[in-house]
């Protein structure tokens, strides 16, 4: 596969074979430089593609140098000035030597997305079977059998997307990398772009392959989203500044999430988590990542867990209902106007009241828009549309095209009917809710965005939805103040389903959020409870700065209990 390519076909739906997005020669270059190597060490690139490490490796004077890659038509042009490219699969191919120093690209394709030839490689591969299933990415078997085949303290230096580091589907990979060796250094590039069009959050590693291991890792975390240049590398080298972040964090542990985040925050998110515990126990609990994993799977099983309330004890949560063309049934009080005067009442009855992601702020939302919705009223053909609903067909008869090319849900569904009422029943009752954007960037601020909803207003499929559950003492004022407050976002950041600076908020991240119950046997905590709920509503009339301060220092007191 091609080695200086990243393959985000994902991302960005690229359709060619394998999804090359090529290794620009500064950052090649800076990989290089990592590695401390002599002139003679023996040295793999697994899928070399265009060829820029081989050429900046025999231009630093390397000439024991062995490179693989699948694409013939790339070896060809290749081949004019390297002799020792081998056009053959890194996955399949006997590899009988060891090296000193593997370094590149790994391809990085989901397995929905792999080439039918390339599952069925993998279908043959031993270590594939071994390790990984189709919930893993074709990435993972390349750093795996780059280990597998390097020297003792060789190095593997990688450049690829950071999101396996935390992921369920690669804790065979990490645990792997944990009993092989350890990591000295990782480069966390964040959304720089540096593959053209293509946006994805990208690390270089460097790993070595040891029986004994140094006790920390160097992090260097590059902030803002400018193009790499060689004045930008100098800097990532040796300096700190505002765009800038260095630092270390203890190596990496089996079966723990991988988080590149100082030690200082680590701590707090560990207070944080301490503070929401209910008990403590010897077993891996439901709270730990890799609870369902089988037995023989885990490491390190008498660790000590911490066990807290998280938001699903509190909470049914939902994603948002689909229309499959949210622009066929929104009444926009300004294009729509005309129609929205002219609507009979079985007309405005016939519509819900919808907050879209862009209209929440925290705590509370800006705009409400209604939308037509005519699932309940069971029409059967387009005349009773027509004559029943004469400005809602006005709206939607010019879009019949594409509303009838929605995904139809393995069903047949009128170009009038939204797609999918997903959780219809729960946001149709009578009960207050706390919307939150289903995703959300946080790369340019600190904050999310949980907000108070009224009952009779529903999301649509970019919000998610949460209820207080039936016997939940504590006030939905108290949790809305809770999810906004600083110690969530931190959790979030570093413990959520991140995707580079997108934090995912699906029913299962929101579910897993540590909750700090009330202790109704102790009358501070139950003062503390009633203030802030008194501060939270004062706040969504008033949205003053000062009223979210004393929310959150009150939540200082809860939260820390070193605090008077």
């Amino acid at each position: 596969m091609v080695e200086e390519k990243v393959q985000i076909a994902v991302i960005e739906n690229t359709k060619n074979k394998y999804g090359q997005y090529f290794t620009p020669k500064i950052i090649a270059d800076f990989m290089i430089d990592l590695a401390d190597i002599k002139h003679d060490s023996k040295i793999l690139e697994p899928s070399c593609g265009e060829g820029v490490f081989l050429k900046s490796l025999q231009k630093e004077g390397f000439e024991n140098i062995t490179a693989f890659e699948i694409d013939e038509e790339l070896v060809k042009n290749l081949n004019q000035n390297f002799d020792t490219i081998i056009c053959e699969s890194f996955v399949s191919a006997k590899i009988n030597k060891k090296f000193d120093l593997i370094i590149g690209n790994p391809p990085y394709i989901r397995w929905k997305n792999l080439e039918e030839e390339l599952k069925q490689e993998l279908a043959k591969s031993e270590l594939w079977n071994t390790y990984f299933n189709s919930l893993c990415d074709y990435m993972y078997i390349f750093i795996l059998k780059s280990i597998e085949i390097l020297e003792e303290n060789g190095q593997l230096i990688f450049i690829c997307p950071e999101y396996w580091l935390n992921t369920t589907h690669s804790f065979s990979l990490r645990n792997y990398m944990v009993k092989n060796g350890y990591f000295e250094a990782i480069y966390h590039f964040n959304e720089t772009p540096i593959f053209d069009n293509a946006t994805v959050s990208v690390i270089v590693f460097k790993y070595i392959k040891s029986k004994n291991k140094i006790p920390f890792i160097d992090i260097v975390k590059y902030h803002k989203n400018k193009k790499i240049t060689t004045e930008i590398i100098e800097q990532i080298k040796t300096e700190n500044s505002n765009e800038i972040e260095r630092f270390k964090v203890k190596q990496f542990e089996a079966n723990k999430r991988w988080l590149l985040t100082d030690e200082n925050e680590v701590l707090e998110i560990e207070n944080f988590e301490k503070a929401c515990q209910i008990s403590s126990s010897n077993e891996v609990t439901n709270n730990d990542l890799f609870s369902n994993l089988p037995e023989s799977k885990l490491e390190n099983k008498t660790d000590k867990k911490v066990i807290y309330s998280t938001i699903n004890d509190i909470c049914d949560i939902g994603n948002g209902m689909v229309s499959g063309l949210d622009k066929a049934f929104q009444l926009d009080k300004k294009t729509d106007k005309e129609i929205l005067n002219l609507l009979s009442e079985k007309e405005k009855q016939s519509t819900i009241s919808v907050i879209k992601a862009k209209n929440l702020i925290p705590f509370t939302y800006n705009e409400i828009t209604p939308y037509i919705f005519l699932n309940e009223e069971k029409i059967k053909v387009e005349n009773e549309l027509e004559n029943n609903y004469p400005n809602f067909y006005k709206k939607l008869k010019p879009l019949q095209e594409k509303l009838e090319k929605r995904y139809q849900y393995n069903r047949k569904i009128n170009y009038w009917e939204w797609v999918f009422l997903r959780n219809y029943n729960l946001f149709n009752s009578d009960k207050p809710r706390i919307f939150v954007p289903c995703k959300e960037r946080i790369s340019n601020k600190n904050y999310f965005r949980f907000s108070f909803v009224e009952q009779g207003i529903f999301p649509t499929q970019d919000v998610t939805a949460l209820f207080l559950k039936e016997n939940v003492k504590e006030n939905i004022f108290y949790v809305l103040a809770f999810l906004n407050n600083p110690r969530v976002f931190n959790w979030l950041k570093n413990k959520g389903i991140i995707k580079g600076n997108i934090v995912e908020f699906s029913e299962k991240p929101i579910s897993s959020i540590p909750f700090r119950k009330i202790d109704w046997n102790d009358e501070k905590e139950i003062q503390l409870h009633n203030r802030i709920v008194e501060l939270t509503e004062l706040l969504i009339l008033e949205r003053k700065q000062e009223i979210l301060e004393e929310i959150n220092q009150l939540f200082d007191v809860l939260l820390n209990p070193t605090i008077n």
